[in-house]
């Protein structure tokens, strides 16, 4: 598991593993490695990889001298030509770290001596790779004006030298690496410089990156705009610090990576059946949205659901059911193509009858009154001490307990499976009174900023104006877990845990994919994973699939939600590896 630290965490951490034997010149080393191996590898995929030229811009201080090892270890370890451009003179007398990079016979340029800034230009033009080891966490923007300059200077030659940035994606690192025209990959040395770890705010002239690789834990700014449009593919480097390390141990914040999804899949034993994965009952559709559910239904399938049945208005069944011959049908009552209130007694014989693991409300619903109601019956269930007046739920009237007496869920025949709400589902949530009492508990909540803004009563721009803090709260008062989508989708749960997503691709800003993302959560709480869990590896692999549907398109521009349910294969499989 990848904590998640901000800058004081990842300090004490530093001192802690520094009092426990692993020594600051020990983690230079090690992170100055990870650094090279990264560096190395994206050589090796290049056609003429002997030819490669290295430029490492080099800092004042710690982040200088972990560019310096690296640089040190790929000019003994591999062709590559290794040049250092140092903005500050070093002591090879008194700076261990740099008399070894000296030593290494490769060329050195000091920014005192470049007072044009011609060699740094040229050393930036004639990189096939350039490191930026200049500043680290400690920066505060806006940066100084002589750090300024040097960065100018390189954005120019990049500008000057250079075709535009070619559209397209860098998560997947055994992808064939295609360097843009004669442009130089960017590899940025714990953050990209002049970035502020906490915030995500960056100074406008920082190198954008195309990887970075981070120490010990990733950073909380590199997930926070605008920052964290220039960290590019982001790596971790734990440098052998031991998870049980109180920073790290006590961090509630975590990375979602391929290991942690593959370790928490749900197990496929050989002599499984249909009933051993469970069933979903997806419960959406209307006459304006009718592909919706049948998106989300064959995602919860392709998630590993043994059997996946929908519930949806007769005109939406006799769109879907010629296409996905894989579902089951329950053709629920409607009035003028939307979901009636009376279909919540069908559902609830259905459950009756045919038992689901896990229930999926809202994907194409819209927004009629009627439909409201139904969502209103769904969870009140029978117990009338939520609104004792109306007498709503499976029961009726006539069967419900007496006013006060609240039914016990686990026993009650007619409580809901693990729930999980999207779409419009969440927009009709938030018209109801005190909406949140009547969820039932792990109920997984998937809005993205809009419908997060109507479910809290403030603006999108509040939303998103600090979403994980607004993530975490929200989840612990609702007493639910809270899907956050959007680049960098974050999953809070009431106790305080947040799981932060890698991904940040436009591949899945469009319509249809947050039906597939509720559909492959709700197949997974199916298969009896925890709420948390199934919506964290929910979250990963939907990313992962827009991921690599744009790599097989070529742009993530023409990537639709189809593509993004195709691609999910793909994304099971890239996992095995994990």
């Amino acid at each position: 598991m990848i904590k998640i630290l901000s800058v004081d965490a990842t300090r004490d951490a530093e001192k802690q593993a520094d009092d426990s034997g692993i020594s600051y010149a020990a983690m230079m080393e090690r992170a100055g490695r990870a650094v090279a191996e990264r560096a190395m590898a994206v050589l090796q995929r290049l056609p003429n990889p002997a030819e490669a030229q290295v430029t490492v811009l080099v800092g004042p201080g710690n982040n200088g001298g972990d560019g310096l090892v690296a640089g040190r270890i790929i000019a003994q370890e591999s062709s590559a030509r290794v040049r250092f451009y140092l903005v500050k003179e070093r002591d090879p007398s008194k700076d261990d770290v740099f008399k070894a990079a000296q030593d290494t016979g490769a060329f050195i340029a000091f920014a005192d001596d470049d007072t044009r800034y011609r060699v740094l230009t040229q050393l930036v033009a004639s990189a096939t790779l350039v490191i930026d080891a200049l500043f680290g966490i400690g920066t505060t923007p806006p940066l100084r004006a002589d750090a300024v300059k040097i960065f100018r200077a390189a954005n120019k030659a990049l500008a000057d030298n250079f075709a535009p940035d070619a559209e397209g994606v860098t998560y997947d690192p055994t992808a064939p690496y295609v360097p843009r025209a004669g442009h130089p990959y960017i590899l940025a040395v714990d953050c990209p410089s002049g970035l502020n770890c906490d915030t995500g705010e960056i100074d406008p002239n920082a190198l954008p990156a195309e990887e970075t690789v981070s120490f010990i834990g990733a950073k909380t700014g590199l997930f926070q705009f605008p920052g964290a449009a220039s960290v590019g593919d982001l790596r971790v480097a734990t440098l052998g610090i031991a998870d049980d390390l109180p920073p790290l141990k006590d961090a509630q914040t975590m990375l979602i990576d391929a290991a942690y999804v593959h370790d928490h899949l749900p197990a496929r034993p050989a002599d499984g059946h249909k009933g051993t994965y469970g069933r979903a009952l997806i419960a959406g559709g209307s006459v304006n949205y009718s592909g919706a559910p049948g998106m989300a239904a064959m995602a919860a399938y392709k998630s590993g659901a043994g059997l996946v049945s929908v519930g949806a208005p007769s005109g939406v069944v006799a769109v879907l059911a010629g296409r996905l011959l894989e579902v089951t049908w329950l053709m629920l009552p409607s009035d003028l193509g939307a979901l009636a209130s009376g279909a919540a007694t069908v559902l609830a014989d259905e459950l009756k009858e045919r038992p689901a693991e896990a229930l999926l409300f809202g994907p194409g619903v819209g927004r009629e009154t009627t439909t409201r109601e139904l969502l209103e019956r769904l969870l009140t269930s029978g117990d009338p001490s939520h609104h004792p007046a109306r007498a709503l739920g499976f029961l009726g009237a006539a069967q419900t307990e007496p006013e006060g007496k609240k039914a016990n869920k686990k026993d009650d025949p007619n409580s809901l499976p693990p729930l999980v709400i999207d779409a419009d589902g969440l927009n009709l949530l938030s018209e109801l009174d005190d909406w949140h009492t009547l969820l039932p508990a792990e109920t997984i909540l998937t809005p993205h900023p809009g419908e997060m803004a109507r479910l809290c009563g403030i603006e999108t721009k509040a939303v998103q104006a600090d979403r994980w803090t607004l993530a975490q709260e929200k989840a612990k008062a609702w007493n639910c877990i809270v899907v956050l989508k959007g680049a960098h989708t974050v999953i809070a749960a009431p106790d305080g845990r947040l799981a932060v997503a890698p991904f940040k691709t436009s591949a899945l800003a469009t319509a249809g994919t947050g039906d597939v993302l509720a559909g492959l959560t709700v197949g997974l709480r199916a298969q009896g994973m925890p709420a948390f869990e199934a919506a964290a590896c929910g979250v990963y692999v939907h990313g992962m699939a827009g991921v690599l549907a744009a790599d097989r398109l070529g742009s993530t521009r023409a990537v639709s939600a189809g593509d993004v349910l195709e691609s999910l294969a793909a994304a099971f499989r890239a996992l095995r590896s994990a």
